[in-house]
């Protein structure tokens, strides 16, 4: 056996076999393991994506709940932006200023006499637990409250002839009866028809909450066609003040301009005013072009006009200043669409120009002239020379050119006293046309946008004025039916 070569080599044969099927079972193991860990691994690799995403997640919502809680979430677009937290004073006057309170009434009209009860003896005791009262006071103690309205129904005797010269029929007419109208229901008085008006222009409220309020004070029932009827009545007859503000303005020494936009009967127009400090004057149109404002101010117009930069105001050779909040507002809007341009030289150099100009504004009184003119030479110099650069890149280069473009006109404000360095009369005198806006979505008819118009002007000029809205409005009213058309809110002199 030792020795057979035969045996020796059968052996080696039977190992050989042996080894091969070992071997060929571990290369199976071995695939095996190799798929399992390769599928691992690719599990693997799934689950750390998953996870990064989870912690980015993870991170965003601590990110934007800490920022929610700080007020400093980002919005979209159209959402108006957070005011920022600011230390708040203590309300009221400062200590040791007189308080401010209501006027005390000029008159008592009521005198009531409230007594304590009294004892068997006939003495003052406390109402409560009916003891003798001693070091017994007078006190008075005014109480101003409001008496409920109610309707009046005033029946007007009147009388009438035909007049031969005027061949006509002519009646007479109390002073706060309206035109005479024959209606088989009774008309509307100067009260009802001012209050209406004025709950109408100036306190926006719809029509139907006008004649839900008529009806649940006074018992006054009306429909809201005939609140907007009543309404476009008074436009008619306040025209003519409407004309004479017109006239006014066109003669003014400042007018601000703006426009915003206006719908009337579902479509898009637009709503002018023309203001000052003591006039404002609105007009509804369906254009935006150059020939309204051109209509509503007149060709001639030979004052300073204060308005933004919009095209349509350059066709006028007056003298004429450019807001310069409207400026500031493009300079944060262009930072906000490109965060980098915030450290741009233009940037940064025009809005410390545009804000030194205003601040300067503010100084006039304070500086000796010399002093005042000299600054403001220095101011418009820079003006010229930031006006003259070129940035090579867009918003820098098309604010530059608006700077080169208008040139003096962003500067009148700085030599003419009566001149703003802002537009910011005429947007105030947009705002509650705005809010109205939100609250009705519009007018309904040309003549509704007509009416409107001229209510809001003659209103908002007695406001300006200080004048007491509704007694104004009177006023006006019983001219107008007189065939007058008084100076009341025009006069200047």
């Amino acid at each position: 056996m030792d020795g057979d070569p035969v045996a020796i080599a059968r052996m080696y044969e039977r190992h050989a076999h042996f080894l091969q099927i070992e071997n060929n079972t571990l290369h199976r193991d071995l695939s095996q393991k190799y798929q399992e860990a390769l599928a691992l691994r690719k599990e693997n690799a799934a689950l750390k994506a998953e996870n990064a995403k989870l912690k980015q997640r993870i991170k965003e919502l601590t990110s934007s709940s800490s920022s929610s809680n700080d007020g400093e979430r980002e919005w979209p677009s159209f959402v108006q932006a957070n005011v920022p937290d600011r230390p708040r004073r203590r309300p009221g006057r400062p200590t040791g200023h007189e308080a401010a309170l209501r006027p005390r009434p000029q008159k008592v009209d009521v005198h009531l006499d409230v007594p304590l009860p009294v004892d068997r003896r006939k003495k003052l005791c406390c109402p409560h637990c009916r003891t003798q009262l001693s070091e017994v006071k007078h006190h008075r103690r005014l109480v101003e409250d409001l008496v409920p309205s109610q309707v009046i129904t005033t029946c007007y005797h009147t009388h009438s002839g035909y007049c031969p010269s005027c061949r006509r029929r002519v009646e007479s007419r109390a002073e706060d009866q309206p035109p005479a109208a024959d209606l088989p229901h009774a008309q509307l008085g100067l009260e009802a028809l001012a209050t209406a008006a004025v709950m109408r222009v100036c306190y926006r409220l719809p029509l139907r909450q006008i004649t839900q309020l008529f009806s649940d004070l006074p018992g006054l029932a009306l429909s809201p066609g005939a609140v907007a009827k009543q309404i476009q009545r008074l436009s008619r007859w306040l025209a003519g003040q409407y004309d004479r503000l017109q006239l006014v303005l066109r003669a003014a020494g400042v007018v601000h301009a703006d426009e915003t936009g206006w719908r009337t009967n579902g479509k898009n127009g637009y709503l002018w005013t023309l203001t000052n400090e003591a006039h404002t004057l609105y007009h509804v149109d369906r254009s935006r072009s150059g020939k309204v404002i051109a209509e509503l101010l007149g060709a001639a117009f030979g004052g300073t006009l204060v308005s933004d930069f919009y095209a349509v105001y350059d066709q006028f050779e007056c003298p004429q200043q450019k807001c310069l909040t409207h400026l500031l507002r493009e300079l944060r809007e262009a930072v906000q669409k490109q965060p980098d341009l915030a450290k741009h030289p233009f940037l940064q150099q025009c809005k410390s120009l545009v804000q030194a100009m205003l601040r300067l504004k503010k100084r006039r009184k304070t500086l000796s002239a010399k002093a005042y003119r000299r600054q403001v030479k220095t101011l418009e110099t820079r003006l010229a020379n930031l006006s003259r650069k070129s940035w090579n890149q867009a918003d820098a280069d098309r604010l530059t050119a608006r700077l080169r473009k208008y040139g003096d006109r962003l500067t009148t404000f700085l030599h003419d006293p009566k001149v703003d360095g802002t537009n910011n009369a005429a947007e105030r005198a947009l705002r509650p046309p705005v809010v109205m806006r939100k609250i009705t979505g519009g007018s309904r008819s040309e003549a509704g946008a007509r009416a409107w118009a001229i209510l809001a002007s003659v209103m908002r000029t007695a406001q300006q004025q200080g004048r007491d809205v509704l007694e104004t409005l009177k006023i006006l009213l019983r001219a107008a039916w007189a065939g007058k058309n008084p100076a009341l809110l025009t006069d200047t002199s």
